[in-house]
């Protein structure tokens, strides 16, 4: 159960008339992201029964305490995480020595775990991926992005757990989707709302296929449509849905004005105000809603060793 504290001090943006404004000709905020707020104080308010948890972003992330994650959890603690990551849509915890059944066991709690069909299990258990980067295999995952959008029905989520990090660089960022599309002007809202973007695994992995097994892969992952602006199915709130690495274009418009648009609205995710970025220690495990928000890999430590196990739910259909 949570509690929702009222914070009754403060005048909102709006009675103060204080806005962000746009440079001349760009379409980059600048001045306070008031839009953020509303949910920072409502975040901050939040209290928990079962764990303690310290709000690290303006309207996402904490940092989890007091719950072991190598244990069979009680069925009201896991609905409390459950509850958490809608609220705060990542969750950090530290010093979670975690064996890869226990990975895979605590992931199940929150839903049926994806096996992804491009990238093979490598581990005892088909659910669980081992990402095991170095001089000789590079990371690519610095770009922001939700997983498996070019799937019908992409990841709800994704727990990875941290075996062996570099002693700097290799951070996670986590930006926010809801604060990203609160940002949008008006006009933008109007131009997207009620549109679809075509999505493509082939922008992705078509190009370390053979064209034989491209065209088996297309058979069964043909290009999907999903909506801009989609609405989170638990908590109802909007978010934006679109990236530059699954995202072929935008439909019904052509492809020089939609890749224009696609460019304005994946920019929604460069903004710090609405990142969160997580340093990461050897058992780390960050919990993070695919739907909420977008995810990037800082690929800033080669040719260091970064070791991490990823477990993906599965999730539904996006909608208006």
């Amino acid at each position: 159960m949570t509690e929702t504290i009222v914070v009754a001090d403060k005048e909102p943006a709006a009675a103060l008339d204080v806005r962000p404004v746009r440079m001349p000709g760009s379409p980059l905020i600048s001045g306070p992201f008031t839009h953020l707020a509303a949910e920072g104080d409502r975040l901050a308010g939040l209290r928990w029964q079962n764990f303690d948890a310290v709000q690290v972003g303006s309207t996402l992330g904490a940092e989890i305490s007091g719950v072991d994650l190598t244990t069979d959890l009680p069925d009201e603690v896991v609905a409390e995480l459950a509850q958490a990551l809608r609220d705060y849509k990542v969750l950090f915890f530290r010093e979670q020595p975690m064996t890869s059944t226990q990975h895979v066991q605590f992931a199940r709690r929150f839903g049926e775990l994806e096996i992804h069909p491009f990238i093979p299990s490598n581990t005892d258990h088909p659910e669980l991926v081992r990402f095991q980067k170095s001089a000789q295999v590079s990371g690519f995952e610095n770009s922001w992005h939700h997983d498996v959008t070019w799937r019908e029905q992409p990841s709800a989520g994704a727990i990875l757990h941290a075996l062996e990090v570099p002693a700097l660089g290799g951070d996670t960022l986590f930006s926010d989707m809801h604060a990203a599309y609160d940002s949008l002007d008006e006009e933008t809202r109007t131009l997207v709302d009620g549109r679809d973007a075509i999505h493509d695994f082939s922008r992705a992995f078509g190009h370390s296929l053979p064209e034989d097994k491209r065209d088996a892969m297309r058979a069964v992952h043909p290009q999907v449509a999903h909506p801009i602006v989609a609405s989170h199915p638990e908590t109802g709130k909007r978010h934006l849905y679109v990236n530059r690495i699954f995202v072929e274009q935008i439909d019904g418009m052509d492809r020089e004005e939609g890749a224009a648009l696609l460019d304005r609205l994946c920019r929604q995710a460069d903004y710090p105000e609405h990142q969160v970025r997580l340093r990461w220690e050897p058992h780390t495990v960050a919990f993070w809603d695919n739907r909420a928000v977008q995810h990037y890999a800082s690929s800033d430590y080669w040719p260091a060793i970064r070791v991490m196990e990823r477990a993906s739910i599965a999730g539904t259909r996006p909608h208006r």
